[in-house]
């Protein structure tokens, strides 16, 4: 896949498609891969210039290495106590990584869509860089807003449980990513053989748990973008599952109702993560805030 340079890092993604741009913003830890190849396609087919990237610390784009492992413990004791949070950057500069792309691309404007800690990006990028922003599309994300109820005891623990090093206990690393995709995932759409396959492969691509950490660390300490939010101008669709139990539906509900003129599309059955089953209602949703876009 080839890279680019962009924020003074370099930057892993690919494209596939023709028409209007859309960007693909992934969520904590996660590798561009974890965007489905078969979901990527299809929004192809349905007219879109699809672009996915690695985020920094993250898959084959620079790792921060130069800034160290984070003392989870304060970032945690400060969070909770509403103190700055220490971090080695946070959602602002993933933020200008991903109007990076678009510039380095020499892609004006595009369609803009996260997921999770990428749909906190997304937001960002369409709040400081609207002018090169179509439509804002936020999945299973919230606002910063910390008066909104957390993830279940379960999922939060399943988040932040360090996997067994794959170099040292590989079949523990696959028993623990099924466990949380278990916890976490859609009930009754979790194809364990295609998670292990996945899992795998990304495993082949990028192994790098400090850049989890960081990542992890650059969400608690940035701040709630309700303001930025509340003067958003561009379409923008808000997508949550019913059943999210890592971010509650009402991260969804309070996107919306933060971005005037959000749509909200709640999809029953739908946990944290995004099957094969509700990628059509996801890209339905997609599809329309563009057209509204480009109109």
């Amino acid at each position: 896949m080839p890279q680019l340079s962009a924020n003074g890092i370099s930057i892993e993604y690919d494209e596939r498609g023709s028409g209007e741009p859309l960007l693909l913003i992934m969520g904590l830890g996660a590798q561009m891969t974890r965007w489905p190849e078969a979901f990527c396609d299809q929004l192809a087919d349905r007219g879109f210039r699809v672009i996915r990237f690695d985020n920094r610390d993250v898959g084959l784009t620079s790792k921060m290495d130069e800034a160290g492992l984070p003392d989870m413990a304060a970032v945690f004791t400060a969070f909770a106590a509403g103190q700055p949070t220490p971090a080695a950057y946070t959602l602002r500069e993933m933020a200008q990584d991903a109007a990076g792309v678009l510039e380095a691309l020499g892609i004006d404007k595009a369609h803009i869509v996260g997921a999770s800690m990428g749909g906190m990006i997304a937001q960002l990028v369409a709040a400081d860089h609207a002018d090169r922003v179509l439509s804002l599309t936020s999945i299973m994300s919230t606002t910063g807003n910390r008066e909104l109820p957390s993830g279940t005891p379960e999922a939060m623990a399943a988040l932040s449980t360090p996997a067994p090093n794959p170099n040292d206990d590989l079949e523990g690393f696959l028993a623990a990513g099924l466990k949380t995709a278990r916890i976490i995932g859609s009930p009754g759409h979790i194809d364990e053989a295609a998670l292990r396959e996945r899992m795998t492969g990304d495993l082949g691509r990028s192994y790098y748990p400090a850049g989890f950490m960081r990542q992890y660390a650059a969400v608690l300490a940035s701040p709630d973008r309700r303001p930025k939010l509340r003067a958003l101008k561009v379409p923008t669709m808000v997508i949550h599952g019913e059943v999210d139990p890592l971010v509650p539906l009402a991260g969804g509900k309070d996107t919306a109702e933060n971005i005037p003129g959000a749509e909200l599309v709640v999809i029953p059955g739908m946990g944290h993560d995004v099957p094969a089953v509700f990628y059509t209602p996801i890209i339905d949703a997609i599809v329309k805030v563009a057209e509204r876009a480009t109109a």
